[in-house]
């Protein structure tokens, strides 16, 4: 039997506030258990929840962002459950009335060789607070409580089940992972807990209707750890039904020790959270001018600015994805091109400029593990030494010799080029001699191409640079033997 895969994302994206969602408590990471939680946190008697203007700022930027709707009246609900990190016995969130309701993410992701494109429908994004969290290492067998989260801002964004495959769900996280730290809403620590996905699984036969019995799986804090959570729970409701069970709603958790899903509850529904309105928490009332003034503060969206870099610079679909990864990629490109083409619009330059920042100096960056912010080499010095790829001083070759100079605390291109004796040769009459010397040694590869053998050509070019140390102009040389072997 054939299957189609069917799978929902919820993610709680922690809000870039500096104090708690209902609290003027800290939400700085990395200090210690428990001196992070004020009264309110803590559902000390007599306190009472105080609404923070700029985590509703930033479910309006968000909400903007994906062309959603931002309600003009949203209710704070209490979801009721018992947890020891969970110091009221209910959770402060969103039930009904959402402040955000609908809305898209544009996701591309490779497929059999690809680019395959859509845009993933979302549900909506609601306000809630954190929970405590409970610690399990270092008691002596027993577990303590961590209550530093408790009331943390979380937006919690909910799509339609849409994607249907793991690629496509990694697609999607990545998506709007990316949003939310271009919009500055989300500082998108995954390893903090600032970004955490929850995958709800489902499989059905191909053509059905109806959706197949859904399990969700909890607190995904990586990409990696997405798809293979993804794969195994296909995998193992596949397995399942084939063999005459049938899958259970329920909650599971990912070991990433194992690669395995495994059981952790029964799936609760809307009624076994009791949710009723929150008597301390007056409506959410959001106005026009609110919305409008937000508005006129969001940066240029990166579908936007891929549109941009495809018509101004005639990058393809792929690079100016890429390059929109995020604001601080998008913004080195431009500051390279800018000083690269200072006179305007340079195709050729801007294909140069991209191929370099997503390539190289992305592999430089990945290699000592740092963000495109803490690039050593600033944007106007690689614009530089593209300039000399430009004119031919150097090769592409000896480019990346000099760029790793300059990461390494070099100034000056010019002077690392001529201080380890990197500029091409282009001198005609210099290259003529080392090309007459090269046929002259190599009659067999002559007779070769004359013959119609194309890679021979190839290996006289190969011997040219050899005997010229790198340094021939590459593209000179080509001229040069083709004029020689074909006069």
């Amino acid at each position: 039997m054939q299957w189609e895969v069917v799978i929902g994302i919820e993610t709680h994206v922690q809000l870039a506030t500096r104090s708690k969602i209902f609290s003027g408590a800290s939400t700085a990471f990395g200090a210690a258990p428990n001196t992070q939680a004020c009264a309110v946190d803590l559902a000390l008697p007599g306190v009472l929840p105080a609404m923070n203007r700029a985590a509703v700022e930033c479910a309006i930027r968000l909400g903007l962002a994906v062309g959603a709707q931002i309600a003009p009246r949203s209710v704070f609900a209490r979801k009721n459950y018992f947890y020891p990190d969970l110091p009221k016995g209910y959770q402060i969130s969103q039930y009904e009335i959402p402040v955000v309701a609908g809305g898209t993410v544009p996701i591309a992701w490779e497929q059999d060789g690809q680019l395959r494109e859509k845009a993933v429908q979302l549900t909506r994004a609601h306000l809630e607070e954190d929970a405590g969290k409970s610690l399990h290492e270092d008691f002596h067998g027993m577990s303590g409580i961590d209550l530093n989260r408790a009331g943390t801002p979380l937006l919690e964004v909910v799509t339609e089940p849409d994607m249907r495959s793991a690629k496509e769900a990694v697609a999607y996280a990545k998506a709007l992972h990316g949003l939310v730290m271009w919009l500055g809403v989300c500082d998108g620590n995954m390893q903090e807990g600032s970004f955490r996905c929850d995958a709800n699984v489902s499989v059905r036969p191909l053509g059905q209707a109806e959706y197949g019995t859904r399990c969700e799986v909890k607190n995904l804090n990586s990409f990696r750890f997405l798809e293979r959570a993804i794969d195994f729970e296909v995998r193992r409701q596949i397995e399942l039904i084939e063999d005459g069970g049938r899958v259970v709603q329920e909650t599971r958790l990912y070991d990433p020790d194992r690669d395995e899903t495994r059981s952790m509850r029964s799936k609760e529904d809307a009624h076994d959270y009791r949710y009723f309105p929150d008597p301390d928490l007056p409506p959410l009332v959001i106005g026009p001018e609110w919305i409008e003034r937000v508005r006129g503060s969001l940066p240029e969206l990166p579908s936007a600015l891929r549109a941009r870099f495809e018509a101004d610079h005639g990058l393809s679909a792929y690079d100016a994805a890429t390059l929109s990864v995020s604001r601080g990629v998008s913004s080195y490109f431009e500051d390279v091109l800018r000083a690269l083409a200072p006179a305007g619009a340079d195709k050729a330059a801007a294909k140069l400029a991209a191929n370099w920042v997503m390539v190289d100096v992305a592999a430089a960056l990945n290699r000592d593990g740092l963000e495109i912010e803490a690039c050593p080499v600033p944007a106007e010095r690689l614009a530089a030494l593209l300039r000399r790829i430009q004119d031919g001083t150097v090769s592409g070759k000896q480019a990346r010799e000099v760029l790793q100079a300059l990461w390494e605390g070099a100034a000056d291109v010019d002077q690392v080029i001529e201080s380890r004796g990197l500029r091409q040769i282009s001198d005609a009459g210099a290259l003529g001699k080392i090309v007459d010397e090269v046929l002259a040694a190599n009659p067999k590869s002559v007779e070769e191409f004359r013959a119609g053998k194309e890679k021979a050509f190839n290996a006289l070019v190969g011997q040219v640079m050899k005997a010229s140390k790198g340094k021939a102009n590459p593209q000179q040389v080509n001229e040069l033997l083709r004029s020689k072997l074909e006069g």
